[in-house]
Order: C-alpha cells, then sequence, then structure tokens
C-alpha cells in the first residue's frame, strides 16, 4: 500500500537530486532504449518508468497492455520499476524511453540542463490538496493554518504554495513545519502535525477507508495555479530519432486512458492483476479509480486527449519561477524565465483523439 509519505517524498528528492543523479546515469554508459530494434515476434519494445510503486497514476498504461493495446500498435512495453534514480534523469540519459513525472518535476529537469519533455497529461486538473482531520472544527479554511503545524516533504514549492494560499485566505501565511515521517492521514490525526498536503485521489481515499477522513482545501480554490500532478515524459532526443514509435506508443496509452474512465472498476482489476504483490488492498484501487473517473480528473474528453494546456504550464511555471525556485545545472537560481512552450509538446498526440 502505498503512502502519502512514499508517494510526495519523491518530489523532494527530485529537487535535491538533479546533479548527482545526472553524473549517475552518465556513468551507466549509453542508451538501453530498444524502440529502434524489432524485438520479440517482429514488436518494438518501449521503456517506461515509474515514479513510485504501482498505483492508479498509471492505470491507463497497465491496462493498455493488459488489453493488447500497445500490442496492436506493434510495441512490446517494458516497465521500470521506481529506483534511487529520478525517472526524469533515466529519460534525459536515454535509460528509459518515457518516464512518469509531475509539473515540477518536469520543470526542475528541464531548468537543470536535462533532456526531458512532457508529451502526455492523464489528468485534466491537480490531485494535491491542503488537507487536516476532518473533526477539526477549529479549521474551516486555509486561513486559520495560522500558527498551526505542517507536515512536509521537503520540496521546494511547498512553502510558498502554502504560504500563497492562507494569504488570499486572509491570513498571514505563518505556520510551523515538520518533516513528515508517516503518512499524510496518519500524521494529522495522531496530533503530530495539523495539517499535510496529500494526494486526494489516493491518500484521500486510503484515509476515508480508514476510516480517518480529510477535510480539504483546494489550492485552486483560492487562486493558487492548477499543475499537472501526474505527466509522461520523454527525451527530446528520444523522441526525435522515434517518432512514429512514440505516436503509437501515446495513442496505444490514450486507449487504455479512457478505458480507465470509460470502466473503472475492469481497469482498476487489470491494474491489480498486473501488480498483484505491489497491490494487495483492490477495493482501494477500485475506489481510487472510480474518484478519477467519476469526480473529472481524467483527460480524457473527445479531441483533447492527453493535451497540455499552455496555461497551466505558464501560470504555474511563472510561480516557480517567481519563487526563485528554479535553478540551472550549476545550481544557480535561473535570470530569465524559461520559454514554457519548449517544456511541453503536444505533438506526438494523434489528431481528433
Amino acid at each position: 500500500m502505498t503512502s502519502s509519505l512514499t508517494r510526495l517524498t519523491r518530489r523532494s528528492l527530485l529537487a535535491a537530486t538533479f546533479t548527482a543523479t545526472v553524473f549517475a546515469a552518465s556513468a551507466c554508459g549509453g542508451s538501453s532504449s530498444a524502440s529502434s530494434e524489432a524485438g520479440e515476434g517482429g514488436l518494438t519494445e518501449v521503456t517506461v518508468a515509474l515514479s513510485w510503486t504501482p498505483n492508479t497514476d498509471y492505470t491507463g498504461v497497465f491496462a493498455a497492455d493488459e488489453l493488447g493495446y500497445y500490442k496492436d500498435q506493434g510495441i512490446k512495453l517494458k516497465v521500470i520499476p521506481y529506483s534511487s534514480t529520478a525517472p526524469e534523469t533515466l529519460v534525459a540519459h536515454g535509460q528509459a524511453d518515457f518516464g512518469f513525472s509531475y509539473q515540477a518535476g518536469v520543470t526542475y529537469a528541464r531548468a537543470a540542463g536535462q533532456d526531458v519533455v512532457a508529451v502526455y497529461a492523464p489528468n485534466r486538473k491537480g490531485t494535491y490538496a491542503i488537507s487536516v482531520s476532518a473533526d477539526r472544527d477549529d479549521i474551516q479554511s486555509p486561513k486559520d493554518l495560522d500558527g498551526k503545524t505542517y507536515a512536509g516533504f521537503g520540496s521546494p514549492d511547498e512553502g510558498p504554495l502554502l504560504k500563497y494560499v492562507i494569504q488570499h485566505d486572509g491570513g498571514k501565511g505563518d505556520f510551523k513545519s515538520i518533516a513528515l515521517d508517516t503518512s499524510a492521514y496518519q500524521a494529522v490525526y495522531s496530533k503530530k502535525a495539523d495539517f499535510t498536503i496529500p494526494v486526494v485521489t489516493w491518500e484521500g481515499v486510503e484515509a476515508e477507508r480508514s476510516g480517518k477522513p480529510l477535510k480539504n482545501f483546494a489550492p485552486t480554490d483560492y487562486g493558487f495555479p492548477d499543475q499537472y500532478s501526474v505527466l509522461l515524459a520523454s527525451g527530446q532526443k528520444y523522441l526525435d530519432a522515434n517518432p512514429e514509435v512514440a505516436k503509437k506508443f501515446l495513442a496505444a496509452t490514450a486507449k487504455g486512458y479512457s478505458y480507465a474512465a470509460d470502466e473503472p472498476d475492469k481497469a482498476a482489476d487489470l491494474l491489480v492483476q498486473a501488480n498483484k504483490a505491489q497491490l494487495s488492498d483492490a477495493e482501494l484501487v477500485r475506489a481510487s479509480q472510480n474518484l478519477l473517473a467519476s469526480e473529472g480528473y481524467l483527460n480524457t474528453e473527445a479531441g483533447h486527449v492527453g493535451v497540455q494546456d499552455e496555461e497551466f504550464w505558464k501560470n504555474y511555471g511563472s510561480f516557480l519561477y517567481e519563487n526563485g525556485l528554479l535553478t540551472d545545472s550549476d545550481g544557480k537560481a535561473l535570470t530569465a524565465e524559461p520559454d514554457w512552450t519548449t517544456y511541453y509538446s503536444n505533438d506526438y498526440l494523434a489528431s481528433g483523439n
């Protein structure tokens, strides 16, 4: 079972270890990509690196594989389990063809000079929230978090986000922070902290099922720019060398996520079937997938499947830049705001999908 600690601590690890992982990946040698070669049964192998243990962020990919969508496109999928090297770094150095990330992750990596570009958005809105235990009657909105204790993950964007939301609700934005050493909902229910930032479509569901429901405040309700909390990324070098394979891979992936939106229970079961050792609570997976499907999270609208929005990139990217959170390959703060259109691409998605 995946917790807030494991899911979101990767954000802080990612932000802190780009330089080290660049050297580590470089030491691994040349690309392990097999896309240019026909593999078993004449299929082209495409590798995808996960950003953590299997969960409903990845349902579309596993469903597409289990249902034969990749095979129909001439592709053999190879999933690379999460390790100490971030997917963004694996992608940038040719150790994976595609990798799961999120908007800040792609932004941190690309700003630092890594060859990473987002190519598919599984979700059309973010899945993070600012949350407290549901029984906290003294906390009715973010301004009530002034003076309270936040259980965090160490990612540099957390503090500025929280300060922004609290201030836009009429508060001062002053709070204490501690490092999270347990799951999000356990932290707030054990009184180790007053609030945290869980993934509502997974930890929120997990908390509800554990009898410890959360009260959630969506940052976007207080003027904070929405963000892509899940993205599929690749490297431009790989995309330039394998444009047709990339398009076929993303076409099958889009079909998988559309299936997950239309048949959430069946798709959840396919995810569990493919990951029995890691996903022992099938009901949690079904509940999470149904929430994603029923609450409009999945980016499967006809004609817009997987498409990334320029405003998402501009608005959230500007927030990261204006708060001095973006650094170059030497660790120095960027002195000019990036051209956000270079950080993502919709060019490899099927038109009219």
